[in-house]
Formats: C-alpha cells, sequence, structure tokens
C-alpha cells in the first residue's frame, strides 16, 4: 500500500499560554487536494510551517513523503513546492531573472523557467521587473516559483488571498491541472466557495481544533438536517418547503427547484458560533 504523502499524528503547538495547534490528526493521500479550512489565526500557517520543517511541534510527528519530517534530506525537499504567506522576491530584477536564480539553485536549464511562466500565463510578462507586477502576477509568480522543481507535494498558503476573481480562477485551473498530473496540493483557505469548489477533503481548523474532516458533499450532507429546496412556479412566486413535501405540488406549475443546502461557512458557523472568513 503507497504511504500517505502527508500525516499528521497529534500535533501540538503552544506558543506562551495559547495553544495554536491542539492533538490535530489527518493524512493526505497521493494526488488529492486537501483543504485545512480556518479563520485567520486559527492555526494554519503554523501547521504549514511544522510540515515543511520551519516550526518544531511541542507534541506529535509529522511524515512527508513518507519519512518522519525530521529525517527529510536536501533531496527530499527538492521533491515540495511552497508559496507561503511571506515569499520573498528580488524586488528589482526581471520577473524572469528571479526565477532564474532559483533554477540554478536547483540545477535546472533556464528553459525550464520559461515552462513554468507559460503554465501560470506570465510568459509575455517574464522581462517586466517584479516591483512593478500586479498582486495577482506576484502570486502567479510565487507558484511558478514553486513549480521549477516539478513537486510531487504543493503548498500553497493562502494562494488567492486578495486576488481579484478572473486571477483567482486562473490559479484554481492551474491547480486542477496539477492535480491531474499527479501532484498533492495542501491548500489553506479561509474562502469557503474556493474549498468547496477545489477540494477533494478539506479539515475545519478553529483555534487550534480540528473541528470536522471530509469531503466537501459529506460535510454539507451531514448537517443538511431541514432538507429544504425553494420552488419557483410558473407564475414566478417562490415557496421554501421541505423536500418530502414536493410530492403534493402540482409540478405542470413548478419552473425551478433549488436545493437550499447549508454552506461551509454555515456548517462553520453552527459548530464554532464564529465565522470563518471576517
Amino acid at each position: 500500500m503507497e504511504a500517505n504523502m502527508i500525516t499528521v499524528e497529534k500535533i501540538t503547538k503552544r506558543f506562551g499560554n495559547k495553544t495554536a495547534l491542539n492533538q490535530i490528526q489527518f493524512n493526505v493521500d497521493k494526488g488529492e487536494i486537501f483543504g485545512f479550512l480556518g479563520p485567520s489565526g486559527a492555526g494554519k500557517t503554523t501547521l504549514i510551517n511544522i510540515l515543511t520543517g520551519q516550526l518544531k511541534a511541542d507534541e506529535g510527528t509529522t511524515q512527508l513523503l513518507g519519512k518522519d519530517t525530521k529525517d527529510l534530506t536536501p533531496e527530499d525537499l527538492a521533491h515540495i513546492g511552497l508559496v507561503g504567506d511571506s515569499s520573498g522576491y528580488y524586488e528589482k530584477l526581471s520577473l524572469e531573472k528571479n526565477l532564474i536564480v532559483y533554477a540554478k539553485i536547483y540545477g535546472l536549464p533556464n528553459s525550464r523557467v520559461d515552462e513554468v511562466l507559460e503554465q501560470v500565463g506570465l510568459l509575455e510578462s517574464k522581462k517586466t521587473i517584479a516591483e512593478k507586477l500586479s498582486t495577482g502576477m506576484r502570486q502567479r509568480m510565487f507558484l511558478a516559483r514553486a513549480l521549477l522543481n516539478r513537486p510531487e507535494l504543493l503548498f500553497l498558503d493562502e494562494p488567492t488571498s486578495g486576488l481579484d476573481p478572473m486571477t483567482s480562477k486562473k490559479i484554481h485551473r492551474l491547480l486542477e491541472e496539477l492535480k491531474s498530473a499527479g501532484t498533492t496540493i495542501f491548500l489553506t483557505t479561509h474562502d469557503m466557495v474556493e474549498a468547496t469548489e477545489l477540494c477533494d477533503r478539506i479539515s475545519l481548523l478553529n483555534q487550534g481544533d480540528l473541528v470536522e474532516i471530509g469531503t466537501p458533499r459529506d460535510i454539507i450532507q451531514k448537517y443538511n438536517k431541514e432538507k429544504r429546496v425553494k420552488v419557483t412556479f410558473i407564475d414566478h412566486s417562490e415557496q421554501v418547503m421541505a423536500f418530502e413535501d414536493l410530492k403534493d405540488q402540482d409540478m405542470t406549475q413548478v419552473e425551478l427547484i433549488h436545493s437550499m443546502e447549508p454552506t461551509l461557512e454555515d456548517i462553520f458557523i453552527q459548530l464554532t458560533g464564529e465565522k470563518l472568513n471576517d
């Protein structure tokens, strides 16, 4: 049986009197997009920092690529990509030269830079000085940099935060292409729509505790207690009713039936009393 790409076993991390992560435990399978959802300050970035060796947990163990993270070699790390919340870059260099620096670190030809720039839709802008890039272009530059080494495992910390909807959609399409090619993606976000559309499975994090985990569909159905629908009739009137009451309706007069399932935001509020996205 193939090892999990990520294994998290009872991870706890404290900062002074604050518990940032409390006994967190889950696995991520090869080739899936796994969403780690929670509001700002919930502990999402802390876990990525632990998984990537930038921070040490107080308790528990983590594995990447089937190996304990403390035993990962530079060769192992070459199979991992990261777009973090504090990614740096060389402001005075062009977009192309920013990536060439990292290509040389990996021992890759300059032609690989053009490949990843085309992949993220920035090839025509490669001569642009980095400080002149828009927020969306800069975010795609970081993603291109993380893809240079063709990682098996890609960590993305709020990859579309602050981006316009069109740029976000472009990144979503790219992530779906990467998944189709076999890349495993660990995605943190507080955008429940993004998570519902992109992720194979999600986990809901609140104040350091993992409060739910599963596919978006399974979680939504689990908390869809009322089973209501909104019915639009051909006279344009609308009525909200229980699903079972549909059998009593004259369907010749019905124009549209819309399921009224809870959103992940609704479920998060139900579980925690707090909003995912303030």
